[in-house]
């Protein structure tokens, strides 16, 4: 396996491992995929191979553009056309009602499929070149923070996957908004850098909530997105003194929003950003920096409960959830 700069002869070397039923890891302005010829049943396979995944739970289909929409997705509702007109390329994935002859492997045995349309260059040269869909998970085993480099992907996944794509930093950092179409009024199943309050501007239309019959999909129960060491959130007015406490046991990393205080007992302090698109854009490097850290505790500092920090609220609440029920999480798609 090797990471590799993505040039024009290395895209159709890409392209060549796909038709020949390999995987690649590409980025997406997202995290990192890892992509395998949606049509071809054993290259999927190779996907939860790889990355130790449920075979129950869907993965999301990258498409060039919304004119493939027809080969994936059947009964195409006028408001997935008005969103894929106004969101793609870019990070939001729509839940449609399958066309006939869409793997059963890709949807999770669902009569429903993600797809979405990429903007990163190299997702989209990969994608154009290829032709067809590309299946495509995060980038990292069964329960891991999700890759956003090519660095990540390589120590995740090593030999497992043919060839890495080296885009650099994914410049969104978080996975995709995933909006459910399938019962004609939008429901939110993720969220993302789109908003629900996007979407809703864009429909003219009030969001449903998700309940027991929404589909399947991609990092949307409860415990994921979890580091290997316990992560505890906890509120700005109570993170001194749970440092304290914690860290008289053990090693104790903190993830905050102000700097660390001169009298405070915590191992390892990183600061984080302010604003909630940089957050969210360093999130899972920060993550994996404190994971590594010799710590045996992380404690992130509780964020505030507004619309613009929403994604990333739902991904450190799920973190949290994934290390203390101890379980592996399950994993998230692009």
């Amino acid at each position: 396996m090797s990471i590799v700069t993505p040039t024009d002869a290395q895209i159709e070397r890409a392209i060549r491992i796909l038709r020949s039923g390999g995987l690649v890891a590409f980025p997406t302005e997202t995290v990192y995929g890892l992509g395998a010829d949606a049509s071809n049943a054993a290259a999927v396979a190779r996907i939860f191979e790889a990355k130790g995944r449920p075979a129950s739970h869907p993965l999301i289909v990258h498409l060039s553009g919304a004119h493939a929409l027809p080969d994936w997705a059947r009964d195409v509702p006028e408001i997935a056309l008005r969103l894929a007109e106004r969101f793609w390329p870019g990070p939001l994935t729509m839940i449609l009602a399958r066309a006939p002859g869409v793997l059963q492997a890709v949807t999770g045995g669902q009569d429903s499929i993600g797809l979405r349309v990429p903007s990163h260059p190299v997702a989209m040269a990969l994608l154009q070149g290829f032709g067809g869909g590309i299946a495509a998970p995060s980038a990292n085993r069964f329960g891991r923070v999700s890759a956003t480099t090519a660095q990540h992907v390589r120590d995740e996944l090593g030999e497992r996957v043919d060839l890495i794509l080296d885009g650099g930093a994914c410049p969104v950092g978080i996975e995709s908004t995933i909006v459910d179409l399938t019962s004609g009024n939008p429901v939110l199943l993720r969220p993302g850098r789109i908003t629900a309050q996007e979407i809703e501007a864009a429909l003219q239309m009030s969001m449903g909530r998700a309940n027991a019959a929404s589909p399947r999909a991609s990092g949307t129960l409860a415990a994921h997105y979890a580091p290997r060491v316990p992560l505890r959130l906890v509120s700005g007015g109570t993170l001194d003194a749970a440092v304290r406490e914690a860290a008289a046991r053990q090693p104790v990393a903190v993830l905050a929003r102000h700097p660390r205080p001169t009298y405070s007992n915590a191992t390892v302090w990183m600061v984080a950003p302010l604003d909630a698109l940089e957050y969210a854009r360093l999130l899972y490097a920060g993550l994996r920096q404190l994971d590594a850290s010799g710590c045996g505790l992380i404690l992130v500092e509780a964020l505030p409960d507004t619309p613009d920090w929403a994604a990333v609220r739902d991904r450190l609440a799920r973190a949290a959830a994934g290390s203390a029920s101890g379980a592996a999480p399950v994993d998230r798609g692009p």
